[in-house]
C-alpha cells in the first residue's frame, strides 16, 4: 500500500460510551514537576507565581529542609517552553538550586473504556492536584519491564485490574487519590509513567505504595521506580 493509500493515523485518546460506542478526544493535560533547593523565602515564590497566573502547586520538600517543588500544568506543551521557562528564569526561582533528578513530565491518557474523556483527561486530574484538602503528595516515575508488553490484552487487563482495585479501595475510603501520566519519550531516563499519590495525610500514601508492592504488576512487571518526591502543599492556584 502506498503512502497515499494509507489511512490517517488516529492519535486520539479513546473511550467507550455505555452503549458500546467508541469515543475520541485529542485534548490532554500535561504536568511537570520541577524541584529546587536553597529556598529560604517561600513567600517570595508564592507572590511571584500568583502574579504570573500559572496553574499549579508549590510543595515543601519533606526530605530537604530548604527544598521545594513546583508542579505546573497546561493543555499545551508550548507553555513549558514559552511561559514556564521565562518565569523560572526571571522570578525568585532563578536564585534557587535546580535539582534535575526530580524532574518529571507526563500527559494524561485514557485506558479505552472511560465514558467521559473530558473528565478523565482534563477536569478530574486538574481538580485533584488543586484540591486544598489533598495537602500531601508523593510523585514518582516508573518503568515497566518488557515482559508486560508480551502479555496478551486479557492478561494485561487482569494485572492492571488487581492494581486498580487496590487504589480504588484507598480512594473510596478517603485515604488517597492518584494521578496517572504517560511519559513515553518525555523522560530522560526512559520511564513509562509518572504517578502522583495525593491525600490529606502522609501515612496512608506510604501505606498504599507499600501495599502495591505486593501486586503482580509491581512485583513482576515493574523494572524501576523513583526517585520519590514527597511534599506538602504551601500554595495552589484556584480550581
Amino acid at each position: 500500500m502506498s503512502d497515499k493509500e494509507s489511512p490517517l493515523l488516529n492519535l486520539s485518546e479513546r473511550g467507550r460510551k455505555k452503549n458500546g460506542e467508541t469515543i475520541f478526544s485529542g485534548k490532554r493535560l500535561f504536568m511537570q514537576l520541577l524541584a529546587f533547593g536553597n529556598c529560604y523565602d517561600a513567600r517570595a515564590l508564592v507572590e511571584a507565581i500568583e502574579r504570573s497566573g500559572i496553574d499549579g502547586v508549590i510543595y515543601a520538600d519533606i526530605n530537604d529542609p530548604s527544598g521545594i517543588g513546583l508542579l505546573s500544568l497546561s493543555a499545551h506543551p508550548d507553555f513549558f517552553i514559552d511561559e514556564l521557562r521565562k518565569f523560572t528564569n526571571e522570578s525568585p526561582f532563578a536564585k534557587l538550586d535546580f535539582k534535575p533528578k526530580f524532574t518529571m513530565l507526563g500527559r494524561t491518557y485514557s485506558l479505552g473504556y472511560e465514558d467521559d474523556l473530558e473528565k478523565i483527561l482534563r477536569t478530574e486530574p486538574r481538580r485533584r492536584v488543586l484540591d486544598p484538602e489533598l495537602a500531601w503528595a508523593i510523585w514518582y516515575p516508573l518503568r515497566r519491564n518488557k515482559a508486560f508488553e508480551a502479555l496478551s490484552e486479557n492478561e494485561q487487563r487482569a494485572v492492571l485490574g488487581e492494581h486498580g482495585k487496590l487504589g480504588f479501595k484507598f480512594g473510596h475510603a478517603g485515604y488517597a487519590k492518584d494521578i496517572r501520566l504517560a511519559c513515553h519519550g518525555l523522560d530522560k531516563h526512559d520511564n513509562d509513567f509518572v504517578i502522583g499519590v495525593l491525600g490529606k495525610e502522609l501515612f496512608p500514601l506510604s501505606s498504599l505504595i507499600q501495599a502495591m508492592r505486593k501486586t503482580k504488576q509491581t512485583s513482576r512487571y515493574i523494572e524501576s521506580m523513583g526517585p520519590f518526591f514527597v511534599g506538602k502543599v504551601i500554595w495552589q492556584s484556584g480550581v
